[in-house]
């Protein structure tokens, strides 16, 4: 029976994920703990390498989940990303000649990668893109940030506050991780009168009543 952390940044999300996840299914079902850590990479850092340091017994699975900008016309709201790459967006230094990562300046990391097959067997099975997920420090909010982003990151799919700290907490106990997104909104000029919060959770709830299924029998893993 594998087990699974799901970090989320705030309550509603992981009311979302909770009510998705119904009760517990006997018989070698997967088991779930659902934990809201706050909002930012440093709070979901902090939040999960703590859950990771007092659980009782070893997580096969974190999962870093909630609502985020969609890049349009792949991601528009309501609909859901799995992250096949957790990027740190903004972890790097602006210079005259452009941003460079911290990879390019010669110390530390900006991505992490999920495992691939388990990325794509959730995606299949929650109707989810595919596509890399940016963690930023502050949302995007103008035209001119967004193309930004897209032009650095072609592909990205989605932009979120936590997966990237979620990612590092779990990489330290050499646990998997995956990241979940349903969109609220398009990655832009901000105008929350277009938000679509009430959407995106529903279709987190509807997406994790999907993926109990996926992983059980998952976990007999390499954890390398």
């Amino acid at each position: 029976m594998p087990r699974v952390l799901v970090v989320t940044a705030v309550a509603a999300e992981a009311e979302a994920v909770t009510a998705g996840l119904g009760h517990p299914t006997p018989g070698g079902a997967a088991s779930f703990d659902v934990l809201a850590a706050g909002v930012g990479p440093a709070a979901a850092a902090a939040g999960t390498a703590t859950a990771l340091a007092r659980a009782t017994g070893p997580y096969d699975l974190v999962v870093s989940a909630g609502i985020g900008g969609g890049f349009l016309p792949a991601a528009p709201p309501g609909s859901l990303v799995v992250a096949d790459a957790i990027v740190a967006a903004d972890l790097g230094a602006e210079t005259p000649d452009g941003y460079l990562t911290v990879e390019e300046l010669g110390f530390g990391r900006s991505v992490h990668l999920p495992p691939p097959d388990l990325t794509a067997h959730v995606a299949q099975a929650l109707g989810a893109l595919i596509a890399p997920v940016l963690t930023v420090s502050t949302v995007t909010g103008t035209a001119a940030r967004a193309a930004e982003l897209a032009g650095r990151h072609a592909r990205a799919g989605a932009e979120a506050m936590e997966g990237f700290g979620v990612a590092e907490a779990a990489a330290v106990q050499r646990v998997p991780v995956l990241e979940i997104r349903a969109i609220s909104n398009a990655v832009g000029p901000r105008d929350r009168a277009a938000w679509r919060i009430g959407d995106a959770l529903a279709a987190l709830t509807e997406g994790f009543g999907k993926l109990a299924p996926v992983l059980n029998g998952w976990g007999d893993h390499d954890r390398d």
